[in-house]
């Protein structure tokens, strides 16, 4: 079994993060799911929440991922999403501000995003 798997975690617009890893968790439509080296081949589609990457130097890369697929073959794990950016492209206190706004409007979808960018960041 290899020690490693290539991840790569790409949105419509731009290629997000690119490497080595020893652990991937996302959340699926089927509940949260780890994939390692070696893991069988899968397809999936990616509800809004945070991925936590486990690099292969050691280090945790997390980004907030709103829907999208995973796919997994070969030591090869791609996460093709609508829209995802990573934690420490966050701003903070922008994104508290759009949760707030969201909730005193009653946009689920506006306060779903905001929640899931919040806890990417508190992932970190």
């Amino acid at each position: 079994m290899a020690a490693e798997l290539h991840v790569e975690l790409v949105a419509a617009d731009r290629s997000v993060w690119s490497g080595e890893a020893t652990l991937v968790v996302a959340r699926t439509t089927s509940g949260d799911i780890g994939v390692m080296p070696g893991h069988q081949p899968l397809l999936g589609v990616l509800e809004s929440g945070p991925v936590t990457i486990r690099t292969s130097d050691g280090d945790t890369v997390v980004a907030a991922v709103h829907g999208g697929f995973i796919s997994f073959a070969d030591n090869k794990l791609s996460l093709l999403a609508e829209i995802a950016e990573l934690s420490d492209e966050i701003d903070v206190q922008r994104a508290e501000r759009a949760f707030e706004r969201a909730k005193s409007e009653a946009d689920a979808s506006a306060e779903r995003r905001a929640d899931v960018r919040l806890r990417s960041v508190a992932a970190r």
